[in-house]
Formats: structure tokens, sequence, C-alpha cells
């Protein structure tokens, strides 16, 4: 770690980290919870994602619009995101509004009132939101695929959780719910940019002192099982993803992981893109993708491909798999490092990104690392370590999602059997 990253733990269990940037007139901050979609009971499906939402909608010291205007009256920015494992509520400020910044976000997420005309408002907004993405199907086909992934589980449900739930969701519940996860021992709150490390963690402690004691629990541990979801409509492109058992974000392999994604979808040079868009032109967007979790990982393949196609286009990506799983050469391991350090190094430039970074690595290995650490376990993964990892893909049950014209795609035992064959 560099003098210039830091961390604090306040007797609360908030934990602090920074990292000044004194070549920028900026300050990224913001806070991170420990809980997302996956910490939901099934009848709640969707309450984290809800929260996020009602956290905007108006304190005992601000309204939904005063929040608004205090911080765009500074030219800041304010926003929020929720995914299966982590919240967050996170401003852009110039250095000077660091402090009304940090004001603002301590506000809403610890004081939030959760009035019942704003919540029923709300709840509007989100079905209205779940609704679009529906009618979006290179949207909604990654829900279905998460699911048939994870059948049955907190992990396969989607974010923005069940319209039937979140159009019912009373007030009690949902207050209940931020009681029990909001605590500061689930808490990050993280800071980049032009600023005191000491400074900054005074006004945490002032401002984030009403975070809840709340005992931490763990979600239920995911059980990768695979499977197939198709579903047929009435649309011009076939949307379609195959997906393996890959490397949680502990994992050994979970560098080649990242780096196996790259060679075999990461960009126009990668082996899908050339093989299956520029050499066959079998479809206009393909590209794969490792998502890795606390103890799980789930390895996608993406393709929106036309109805005719189909049946040409998985023969072909299954056996750019498989033929990965006998080792990148050497030009296409390198290409895959250059392209992940100079993605690293570009984020290094954004406040916003960095600070992100320390946020995340604080909730997953419990300090930030350091840059050279990073680019170091990216150096060390070889030749051999990629077709290992490729060798493991394979062993995993496939799963496969399709949403679009399915007449012409092969069955899933099909595709299975390509695999052990």
């Amino acid at each position: 770690m560099t003098e210039s990253v830091r961390t604090t733990t306040l007797d609360s269990g908030l934990r602090v980290v920074t990292e000044v940037m004194p070549q920028v007139e900026s300050v990224s901050c913001g806070i991170w919870i420990g809980a997302g979609a996956r910490h939901e009971p099934a009848d709640m499906n969707g309450v984290s994602h809800l929260l996020e939402h009602m956290i905007f909608k108006g304190t005992d010291r601000r309204s939904a619009q005063d929040i608004a205007d205090e911080i765009e009256a500074v030219g800041g920015y304010i926003n929020a995101w929720t995914s299966r494992e982590a919240t967050a509520f996170f401003c852009k400020v110039l250095k000077g509004d660091m402090p009304l910044a940090v004001d603002i976000l301590a506000d809403i997420v610890q004081h939030s009132r959760f009035d019942d005309a704003e919540l029923a408002r709300e709840r509007d907004v989100i079905l209205q939101e779940i609704g679009q993405t529906l009618d979006t199907p290179d949207d909604v086909i990654f829900d279905h695929f998460q699911n048939a992934a994870y059948p049955d589980q907190a992990i396969g449900r989607p974010v923005l959780g069940s319209p039937d739930i979140v159009a019912k969701f009373p007030r009690d519940q949902l207050d209940g719910y931020h009681k029990a996860v909001y605590s500061a021992r689930r808490a990050v709150v993280a800071a980049a940019g032009n600023m005191d490390h000491d400074v900054f963690v005074a006004l945490v402690a002032d401002q984030f002192s009403a975070l809840a004691d709340a005992a931490m629990t763990e979600p239920e541990a995911a059980l990768y099982r695979g499977g197939d979801y198709r579903e047929e409509r009435e649309l011009e492109q076939l949307h379609l993803l195959l997906g393996f058992r890959s490397a949680s974000q502990r994992d050994d392999d979970y560098f080649a992981a990242m780096l196996h994604s790259t060679i075999l979808g990461g960009g126009m040079s990668s082996r899908l893109f050339q093989e299956v868009r520029e050499k066959r032109g079998l479809v206009y967007s393909v590209s794969s993708h490792n998502t890795a979790y606390a103890d799980t990982g789930l390895y996608g393949i993406y393709a929106g491909t036309g109805a005719q196609q189909a049946a040409d286009l998985v023969p072909i990506v299954l056996d750019q798999l498989t033929e990965l799983a006998g080792g990148p050469s050497t030009a296409e391991l390198d290409r895959a490092k250059a392209q992940f350090r100079a993605g690293l190094l570009m984020s290094q430039e954004s406040t916003g990104a960095r600070c992100e970074q320390l946020a995340h690595q604080m909730l997953v290995y419990g300090r930030p690392l350091p840059q050279s650490e990073v680019l170091q376990k990216i150096d060390t993964v070889d030749v051999a370590a990629i077709a290992r990892f490729g060798a493991k893909l394979l062993d995993s049950p496939v799963t496969s999602a399709a949403l679009g014209p399915t007449a012409n795609l092969e069955t899933y035992d099909v595709m299975s059997g390509r695999l052990s064959a």
C-alpha cells in the first residue's frame, strides 16, 4: 500500500479508506454497504434496490428536492447502485465541498424518513424500471441466465425484484431491513481525491455516528447448478448466454479467469470476435465476461444472432472454448495482460474509479490492494494457468439462456454433449 492510501477503523467498526490525489481538484466519496440482493429473503426480493431508491426521498432535514438542489448547487454529482452483494451511495464534488458531500451522504443513509406517499410513488417508478428491463431482451436475458445458474437461491434472483413483491412492499419491512443491514460493521466509507485523510476521518466519525450496531449475518452459500432457460419471443435477434461455474473473488484462479475471458471474448482481437463475427458474420455482438462473487463465480458468453444463424453459432463458440482449454498463445496472453494493465492504470486517473476500487477491496479482502500487488498477480498468470482454468470451466455443468427465435438453437443436452465428448 502506498503512503497515499490510508485506512482507519472507528470504534463503531466502520472502516474508512482514502487515497490522496493532490494533482486533482475534486473528491469522490461514498459509503458502500456489504449487502445486496443475495442477502434478501425470497419474500423480500427487491428490497435492497427499493431501499436504495428510498434513501434519496427525504430526511428530517432535507426533502428529496433539497438533496438534489444542495449537491448540484456546488456543481456536484450524487448517485447510487445496488448489486447482488453490495449497495453504494457516492458523490463527486470539488475539494472544498467535501464536508457538504459527507453531510448529505450521512444524512440520507442514516436518517431517511421512508414517507408513505414517497414509497407509493417510488414503487411505481421501480415497476416502470422492471417493465423497461423486461422489454429489453439484451438486459432481461442476464436475469434469466443468473437464475438458471443458481436456481431457487437468493443469488439467482433479480436485483430489481419481483413486480408482485415490489408493488406491495410495506414501509415497516423496509424500515426493518434498513436497520438490520445498514450497520457500521458492514459498511466502508471511501474517498479519493484532493483531501486529507485525518480531516476526512474526523468528518466521518462525526457524521456517521448513528449507523446501526446490528450483528452481521452471512448470506446462504451459493451453489452453482447450471441449467437451461428458453423463451420463444417474436424478435429479430436471438439473445443467447452460455455459462459455467467460475472463480470467486478470493479464488487463486480469479486473475486467470479474468485473462481467460479477455482472450476468449474481451475485445475486437479476441477469439470469439474474430472467429464468429469477422470471419463468419454470424453476429453483430459477441463477448465473454467473468462475474466473481465472494464465494462463487459465473463465466458467461453472450451473443446476439439471427434465427437462421443460431444453429451454426453454438458449435463454433463451444469449439473456441474447448480449444482455449488447450492454452492460449504467448501473444494472446501478453495482449490480454496489456489490456488489463492499461485498464487498471487508466482507472487510477479517475477519483470515482479509485474510490470505488478501494471500497470494493475493503469489502472483499478487508484491505486495499496495492497496485503493485495486483500487477504482480497478473504477471504470474502463465499459459498453463489459463489452460487449467479453461479445463475447469468445461468440467462444470453448462448454463444456457435464450430469448427470441429459438427454433434453430440446438438442445441443452446436445450442447452439454459437445463439451463432454
